[in-house]
């Protein structure tokens, strides 16, 4: 790193108290971990500069030598190094965070969670000591976790069905409401979490499970976007193809219709889902893999191309 670069580097660092090295900027990060620590600091209220490493390399590559770390996003507070994506979340669960930015560190009240029976049967089973409890995790993205480990220092602990279920505290803020259930799917038994807090997104629904509800009629809507060329080739029975008249009619469902998207592989329909996603609705789902997948999963007679 030449002197020039070292220098830049240096006065935006002690030139700000809490300074995010990142890919973007806090309105439009460009990559997930950025995303995740923008999303924390917003949330502690932190008043903070940022530096978008994609628009100089080397800044890029100069901040990972400043800092002897190899990735990006980094957190200066007060001029000391604090850590990349996961140090961060992980200060911020116990509560470290604000301790370091000078905070006070908020009282997070237990959230009500409920246990199923045979998921407190499936979870109690695999607890070995009276000392282990059950770790619930819920990321940023409200991806989910469970494993049995101990108890750690600021953990929030909630008792339900027999067992106790352990949580950092930005869980904790995620969790009110949710219900851990254990139930058989075709892939085989399997714990199913339903979060009221989860915003609405973009589900992959596998062709079997297409195939499933098409016969159960539940009701869904599916719409093939592919061109007509394509859909002459090969379709699947039930679905409509996606114009300009047919999204007008989309338009006017109740945003809780049940939406499903089918392409070729499965790229140009998450694309068409996340459209609608964006318009309010909230069951939205794309057929992973496409009809590639429902030909060979499903129903061999629809042609491959």
């Amino acid at each position: 790193m030449d002197q020039q670069t070292r220098g830049k580097i240096q006065s935006t660092i002690e030139g700000n108290d809490v300074v995010l090295f990142m890919k973007g900027n806090p309105a439009a990060p460009r990559c997930g971990f950025s995303a995740q620590i923008v999303q924390i600091l917003d949330t502690l209220g932190v008043t903070y500069a940022s530096v978008d490493v994609l628009a100089d390399s080397e800044i890029r590559e100069g901040i990972k030598e400043y800092s002897d770390w190899p990735t990006i996003p980094q957190l200066y507070v007060r001029k000391e190094f604090v850590g990349g994506c996961d140090i961060v979340k992980e200060m911020y669960g116990n509560g470290e965070l604000e301790e370091k930015l000078g905070l006070e560190a908020k009282e997070v009240p237990p959230p009500g969670i409920i246990v199923t029976e045979s998921a407190a049967k499936a979870l109690g089973a695999a607890i070995a000591s009276p000392d282990e409890g059950v770790r619930f995790e819920i990321g940023p993205r409200y991806d989910y976790g469970l494993s049995i480990g101990s108890e750690e220092p600021r953990d929030v602990v909630v008792q339900a069905s027999g067992l106790r279920i352990l949580m950092d505290r930005s869980t904790a803020q995620r969790a009110d409401g949710t219900t851990i259930d254990y139930v058989d799917t075709p892939q085989g038994a399997a714990f199913k979490i339903k979060n009221p807090k989860e915003p609405a997104r973009v589900r992959q629904m596998a062709p079997s499970e297409l195939s499933r509800r098409l016969k159960a009629n539940e009701g869904i809507k599916l719409y093939d976007v592919r061109s007509e060329q394509e859909v002459d080739l090969a379709r699947i029975e039930g679905s409509e193809l996606l114009d300009r008249e047919k999204q007008t009619e989309i338009m006017k469902l109740p945003k809780n219709t049940p939406l499903v998207f089918v392409c070729h592989h499965g790229s140009r329909s998450h694309q068409a889902a996340e459209f609608f996603l964006s318009q309010g609705f909230t069951d939205v789902h794309n057929v992973a893999g496409g009809i590639d997948a429902w030909s060979t999963d499903v129903d061999p007679s629809v042609p491959r191309y």
